[in-house]
């Protein structure tokens, strides 16, 4: 199964057009029959493997398969243009199993003490930290804050269509039996994100119509790796601790070590040439922080990014709850993820020279034959969750909304965190009232509640207020200059 994930993952990052988190999203109503730990061995896997693999598109042929990849394009490229593809794919590769090795490591860790923290937690702290996980949206949004909220708004509203858990009352549903379980999250999750992605790429062209000369990657070059082991170690800290912020995810970690191995270097002036760190430093940081973003995911059921959030409703899908009580009912499980994901990095070692060969002739296939394949896939999944053409339906709705709501460059994954974060916060934040007799202070009173809540506020109102004094900043920088 492991195999199979790194196959699917390779493909998945390393073809344009095609990314890992809508690999995991079209699979995601597959692995439902699945049982429980080869499900979650699968979208885990494909995960790793995808981060990995963006960089072979992105050093071949300046177009990253995965956003994770973007920097790697500034010294990949060139080092590959100046003759030199198989030492910068070796970098890469050699880079990223050793920032995805780091990475495991403080998840193995990092997990279990936060876990062991959250068990202290009650309905108010719970509510809390639903509403800690929701100001992700301000990094969600792209700077956006105001339709990052009112994404969601729409995605809280969307989740309490259905039958109220508490009092048994059908809300939004018009009497249409289809609505009394709620809106499916797998049929939205697919709109949003797969098919609304290939309804916009049908419109470009996405073959790369370059040939892949045979490339012979070099992977273990003694003076290069002792060159660039100070930028993997570096990268890869400064990689796992962005990953464990939720939301900031795996290309603003590659991108914030890409600038700090500039500001490092004593050759500055060597970026952006092909120079070897340029290409260690996001490599190794965008493997580490996918696997930072694991930890908040399964010790407080916060995902880190885009992708966890989708591996969060596999979670959801499969009857589990991620956070504390995650290691106390299902310990097997989560030991089973991180020794897979350990697996999965050497395995990605193993086999990223024989992919390399297999990528020249997947990558010449036109996206006019993928798009229709991905657009099955979706259709057949989302079938399979519960039987149901509403389903389908559903999905085919959103889609059409995602892809109208992508070009008014509207951040939907906003949506997705308010329905899955939605009936957590419903439930808990009425469950508290109901304890307390209607005291909305109790949510002030108890110290981690109250602590989780203003860094809910900090984390919302610190973009404003940043957005303001760099705004009043240029307005005193002009004045000046007149």
């Amino acid at each position: 199964m492991l195999l199979l994930a790194v196959t699917i993952g390779f493909l998945g990052g390393a073809m344009p057009g095609i990314s890992g988190a809508m690999l995991v999203i079209i699979l995601l109503p597959i692995t439902y029959g699945m049982e429980t730990t080869t499900a979650f061995l699968l979208l885990t896997g494909i995960y790793a493997a995808a981060v990995f693999s963006g960089m072979i598109s992105a050093i071949l042929f300046r177009t990253p398969g995965s956003p994770e990849a973007i920097a790697t394009i500034f010294d990949g490229y060139p080092m590959s243009k100046n003759g030199e593809p198989g030492r910068a794919l070796g970098i890469a590769i050699f880079s990223s199993v050793a920032g995805g090795l780091i990475g495991v490591i403080f998840l193995i860790f990092l997990t279990p003490l936060l876990a062991d923290f959250a068990l202290k937690f009650s309905s108010p702290e719970y509510f809390a930290l639903a509403v800690l996980g929701l100001t992700v949206v301000a990094s969600l949004s792209g700077g956006d804050l105001l339709r990052g909220l009112i994404g969601v708004l729409i995605g809280l509203f969307i989740a309490t269509i259905g039958i109220d858990v508490l009092s048994g009352n059908t809300r939004f549903t018009f009497d249409y039996p289809n609505l009394m379980s709620g809106v499916g999250f797998v049929p939205i999750l697919i709109g949003l994100f797969a098919i609304s992605e290939v309804l916009r790429r049908t419109r470009e062209d996405h073959r790369i119509k370059n040939n892949v000369q045979k490339v012979k990657t070099k992977i273990f070059e003694a003076f290069i790796l002792k060159k660039i082991a100070g930028t993997i170690a570096r990268s890869s800290l400064l990689g796992v601790f962005v990953g464990v912020l939720p939301g900031v995810g795996a290309t603003t970690a590659a991108l914030l070590s890409y600038s700090e191995s500039v500001r490092w270097s004593k050759t500055p002036e060597k970026f952006g040439t092909g120079h070897p760190h340029g290409i260690a430093a996001p490599e190794s940081a965008n493997n580490a922080a996918a696997m930072g973003a694991m930890v908040p995911l399964l010790s407080l059921g916060i995902p880190g990014s885009a992708t966890t959030a989708v591996i969060l409703g596999a979670f959801i899908l499969h009857g589990l709850q991620p956070g504390p009580m995650l290691f106390t009912n299902e310990i097997n499980l989560v030991y089973t993820i991180f020794a897979g994901l350990i697996i999965v990095n050497i395995l990605i070692l193993v086999f990223a020279k024989p992919f390399i060969t297999m990528f020249s002739y997947t990558v010449k296939i036109s996206y006019t034959i993928l798009g229709p394949i991905i657009i099955i896939l979706c259709i057949i999944g989302t079938f399979a969750v519960r039987n149901s053409m509403f389903d389908v339906g559903i999905m085919l709705l959103f889609g059409i909304v995602g892809y109208y709501l992508e070009k008014l460059k509207f951040p939907i994954a906003t949506i997705i965190l308010g329905v899955v974060l939605g009936p957590m916060i419903e439930e808990e934040f009425r469950r508290t009232l109901q304890i307390s007799g209607g005291d909305f202070t109790v949510f002030f009173t108890r110290p981690i509640s109250a602590t989780l809540l203003s860094l809910a506020f900090v984390a919302l109102v610190f973009p404003t207020i940043k957005k303001w004094f760099i705004s009043n900043k240029n307005k005193n920088k002009s004045n000046i200059n007149f």
